[in-house]
Parts: structure tokens; C-alpha cells; sequence
């Protein structure tokens, strides 16, 4: 088989896991992120969503009648009482609000938590303990991993088009409006905890976790009330691999605003565009392109972005195992904690490191 041959192969098997049959699914939480990415990607993947659960009743239904969800409810015992008794649950509200919704689901049943998994790893532990002790099959919502790109990307990789990657580099140079999403106006941890978090996790899925993380993370004049905004995290994995993620989201000039993630190898590199950084929510495209050592760059043909696309793998993967149909949940909850451990020694880095010039 021909080069290009096992590039379209590659392409052609780059999709998101789904269960054979799958299960309804009740949403808690109804914020920007359920209207976004949750809901249209579980309306695209042809997921049944029984209940939408919010505490304001007046949101929930609004949400509600824009996708078709039979029943709006503040209460979460109503959505369960009326809703199949298989159904997944999709918990997608602030990481401070975790650890109180959890208690209320039934026991043994299935669960996509929205990430991150608590706001510092000491939630993230009681949050691990608690699915343990009610017998969940959890997951958490770390999805760009299954965004169409990326998965192209991990595909390509895998059949060993690049040779050795020695080098991943993901790099965000954007404008965030933080001001969407009310409860960071006053958090203590803010970009890498709500944001990096995605590329740090996407790391592991590529390479597991690091021997060391090397980390700063500062804040933005232009929004003083806010905390952190801007990192530069190094992950070490090694005398022969450069792994870097760097950010900041108060770059107000379009022309030079970029949102990548890179990886190069020994006979080749990828480039894949994450869209929805630029000109957020709206969003752009996401592309991937390819060069080998001997040749330019070309766009390779990839359907869909990140949102909402990449949320039907996240759901999909979870139900798949849940089914049967999937051996294995990457995002589990036995894995995110390692994502969260990862997080937690980048602030701990960043707080701690670093060496004084003496003068």
C-alpha cells in the first residue's frame, strides 16, 4: 500500500466511538455549553436526550423547545423518575457543583462529568472516591481528544505516517470573552484549569503522563479582576521529545491570532487549526494539514470541528462501553485524575520554580 493509500486509510477510520444502540440521556446543567456543543452534538449523532435539568425552569425549557428535549425540570428526581432507567447522565455543570449532584444519581448508573473534575485535585481525589463508593461508570468530558482533527491526526500517527514524533507544540493566541461564563469571575485558577486542561489532557492521550512539568502561568493587565489568563506549560517526557503548550487569551490582534496544536516526526508533520479559539463562540473551521520531509504542506479532507462535533465522541465513547460495544473509556475517571494531577503540579510549578539570578 502506497503512501497516500494509508493516508485515506488512516482518514477513513478516524471516528468517533458509538454504542450500537444508544441510550437516552439526561442533561444536567443548561449553560452556553449544553446550547453549543452538548445538545447539537447529541442531536447530529442521533442521541436521544429524555430530560433537560436545570434549577432556572424558565432556561431549561427555552433549551428545551430549541432541540426537541420532551421534558424540562428543575428537578432532578422528576428527570430520573420519567426517564428510561438505563439512561446516561450527562453532568454538565461547574466544577464546584460536582461533588453535589453526584450523591443525587442513582448507583451503578453512567456518567459524563463535565470538566474539569473539581477545582483543585483534592475535589478531583473525593470526586474519584465517590464514583468508586456508588459504583458509577464515569467519565470526564475531555473531548478535544475526539475532535475530527484530532482524531485524524492520532490515526495518521498511529499507522506510523510520521515516524517518530519527537515534537508536539500546541499554541493559543487568541481574544477570550471570559465574561460568558460568570462563575470565573471570581476563581482563583482560571487558564489552565478551565482551559489548557484540554491540551494537557490531550498530551496524555498521545504520549501518557510526563516525568516532570515545568509551568508559568500569569494574569492579563487588560482584565485585572481576573486571574490567570496566560501559561507556558513544558512536559517532560525526556531528553528526546519537546512537548510545550503556550496561551494567551487576551490577544486582541486579529492578524496575528493563531490556534494550533503541531506535531513533527522523523518523516513528517501535522498541523491541525482548533476554530472555535478564533473569534469565539462563533468559531472558524478546523483543518488539518500534512507535509513529509521532502514535500510542502496540504490540506487533508477532514469533516466537522471540534464544536460540537468532538462531544459526540466523548458521550459516544462513554455509551459505547457502557453497551458493550467498546473494551475500553479513555476519559474514565481512573485516567482524568492523572490529567488532574498533571494540572495540579503545572500551578505548583508555576507558584514554586524557576531559578533567581544572583547579582
Amino acid at each position: 500500500m502506497n503512501y497516500q493509500s494509508r493516508i485515506e486509510r488512516a482518514l477513513s477510520e478516524a471516528t468517533p466511538p458509538r454504542p450500537q444502540v444508544p441510550r437516552s440521556i439526561v442533561v444536567i446543567g443548561a449553560g452556553g455549553i449544553v446550547h453549543d456543543a452538548h445538545l447539537p452534538a447529541y442531536s447530529k449523532a442521533g442521541f436521544p436526550v429524555a430530560a433537560l435539568v436545570d434549577a432556572n425552569t424558565e432556561k431549561a425549557s427555552a433549551l428545551a423547545n430549541t432541540f426537541s428535549v420532551p421534558l424540562a425540570t428543575s428537578s432532578l428526581d422528576e428527570a430520573i423518575r420519567k426517564s428510561p432507567k438505563d439512561c446516561v447522565f450527562d453532568v454538565a455543570v461547574p466544577a464546584g457543583a460536582i461533588l453535589d449532584v453526584l450523591p443525587l444519581l442513582p448507583d451503578g448508573s453512567a456518567a459524563l462529568i463535565q470538566k474539569p473534575m473539581g477545582n483543585t485535585l483534592e475535589e478531583a481525589e473525593q470526586i474519584l472516591a465517590l464514583c468508586r463508593k456508588k459504583g458509577l461508570t464515569a467519565a470526564i468530558n475531555f473531548q478535544l481528544r475526539y475532535a475530527p482533527v484530532m482524531l485524524a491526526a492520532k490515526h495518521i500517527t498511529d499507522a506510523g505516517l510520521l515516524g517518530d514524533v519527537h515534537d508536539m507544540e500546541v499554541r493559543v493566541n487568541v481574544f477570550m470573552p471570559w465574561e460568558l461564563w460568570t462563575f470565573l469571575a471570581a476563581a482563583p485558577r482560571l487558564e489552565i484549569l478551565y482551559h489548557s486542561i484540554h491540551y494537557v489532557d490531550l498530551v496524555r492521550s498521545w504520549f501518557g503522563n510526563p516525568q516532570r512539568v515545568l509551568a508559568k502561568t500569569v494574569r492579563n493587565p487588560r482584565t485585572p479582576s481576573l486571574a490567570a489568563t496566560k501559561s507556558l506549560i513544558t512536559l517532560d517526557y525526556g531528553d528526546w521529545k519537546r512537548v510545550s503548550i503556550a496561551t494567551n487569551h487576551g490577544h486582541k490582534f486579529q492578524d496575528s491570532q493563531h490556534s494550533y496544536a503541531q506535531w513533527e516526526g522523523t518523516e513528517g508533520a501535522l498541523h491541525a487549526v482548533m476554530g472555535v479559539n478564533l473569534d469565539y463562540p462563533k468559531g472558524r473551521p478546523d483543518t488539518l494539514s500534512l507535509a513529509r520531509t521532502d514535500e510542502g504542506w496540504h490540506t487533508l479532507p477532514t469533516e466537522g470541528n471540534w464544536f460540537p462535533d468532538a462531544f459526540i465522541g466523548s458521550m459516544g465513547s462513554l455509551q459505547a462501553y457502557v453497551t458493550g460495544d467498546a473494551d475500553t473509556l479513555p476519559t474514565s475517571v481512573e485516567d482524568a485524575i492523572d490529567t488532574m494531577r498533571t494540572v495540579e503540579a503545572a500551578y505548583i510549578s508555576s507558584e514554586r520554580d524557576g531559578v533567581a539570578l544572583n547579582r
